[in-house]
């Protein structure tokens, strides 16, 4: 890839893997990383850990612009501290290199009260969207409505990275349907390490 690319990393739900295959996008592409909203897990946040499974030396690694200390949706962490949350606070790190961001949960999570969402919020950055799918019964509806989501709001999607106990039946049905590329299949691990991430890493094809 020669064209330098901006994509969010966002999931069919909560805890389908986001972080590590954050983690291997950036090594795949040499990509910065950037976190807009942490909440809860402060103590050891996505980017520390995405940081500490990369071993290439090129990737940045961008602060938050918030760090909420309750792990729920962003909109209710924020009012539980008094937070308020615009999209208009969220701007793009300056990069020269391909660029990964991971959002929280899925795409409509809820960022605010005045209803803005996770999906609002890749719209505002104008990235590409990369979806991580992971397979359990009822992903494929799960998985297509999301994708349903982005395209009526006219996001481009890059591609689906299926994470986990592979399912072929259920990933060929998913990429019938939706005409999306798969970027990859990630393995699973007992141990997730700098090897391992590398390892997944040389298999992503944009």
């Amino acid at each position: 890839m020669s064209e330098v690319k901006t994509y969010f990393v966002s999931g069919i739900g909560t805890d389908v893997g986001k972080t590590i295959c954050s983690a291997i996008l950036v090594e795949a592409l040499q990509a910065d990383y950037w976190k807009p909203v942490q909440a809860g897990g402060l103590d050891f946040t996505d980017a520390m850990r995405v940081k500490s499974l990369i071993t290439n030396s090129t990737s940045a690694f961008f602060e938050e612009r918030y760090l909420l200390k309750q792990p729920m949706s962003p909109h209710a962490a924020a009012k539980a501290e008094n937070v308020k949350i615009k999209l208009s606070d969220f701007q793009l790190p300056q990069t020269h290199q391909n660029f990964i961001i991971e959002g929280a949960g899925g795409l409509m999570v809820p960022i605010n009260d005045e209803g803005d969402l996770m999906i609002d919020l890749i719209a505002h950055l104008k990235a590409e969207v990369i979806l991580i799918s992971q397979n359990y019964l009822g992903s494929i509806n799960h998985t297509l409505l999301s994708i349903e989501a982005l395209k009526l709001r006219n996001l481009t999607v890059a591609g689906i990275i299926f994470n986990g106990p592979s399912n072929k039946e259920s990933e060929e049905i998913i990429l019938k349907i939706s005409e999306l590329k798969c970027l990859g299949k990630i393995s699973m691990a007992e141990f997730i390490s700098p090897k391992f991430i590398l390892e997944e890493a040389a298999k992503i094809s944009f």
